[in-house]
């Protein structure tokens, strides 16, 4: 599959994954990619952590509730540093999502899918807080988003998207 074939199909899976583990090199392979993406001035601010462990990743889903990706045989989760970049302004969630679309292609690359869950974690609950506690992440981090990494054990539902012409013009807004 190349870049834009990836691009292309590409989307949120929630669905059930099958019970089969992902392999380690997978898990690298997807990480690497998240890490070469371009960052703000260059501060590389965000960190990834793998779980493939049955046990540790059992406990961080009986953290989350509502449940979200209970099949998933493998997670990735993202972490941040806001670290002052160009005239004091952090660039640290520009980094993060380039970092996340890297590794969503990488794991369609790769036949797997995947959901960006971001917003379940950085709720009021402060989930990410306790699954951030609980992987020992040290001060100075913040736990933003969870990526569960798998085979899907259901067909793939790809969402209608708004047609192009509605989104993207040259030359000015709403212009041909």
């Amino acid at each position: 599959m190349n870049i834009s074939q990836a691009t292309f199909e590409r989307t949120s899976y929630r669905g059930r994954y099958q019970n089969r583990p992902v392999s380690r090199e997978d898990l690298m392979m997807i990480m690497k990619a998240g890490l070469a993406a371009p960052s703000g001035c260059n501060k590389q601010t965000t960190s990834l952590i793998a779980v493939d462990d049955p046990a540790l990743l059992a406990e961080i889903k009986a953290l989350i509730d509502p449940p979200i990706f209970q099949t998933a045989p493998a997670a990735i989760f993202v972490l941040t540093q806001a670290v002052p970049a160009y005239r004091g302004k952090c660039f640290n969630v520009q980094d993060y999502a380039a970092a996340i679309e890297n590794m969503l292609l990488a794991v369609l690359e790769l036949g797997m899918e995947s959901c960006w869950y971001e917003g379940h974690l950085t709720d009021d609950d402060h989930l990410g807080q306790k699954i951030a506690q609980r992987l020992g992440v040290p001060e100075g981090y913040e736990l933003v988003c969870a990526l569960p990494v798998g085979y899907p054990a259901e067909p793939v539902r790809r969402v209608a998207k708004k047609p192009f012409e509605e989104r993207a013009w040259l030359n000015g807004f709403g212009k041909e």
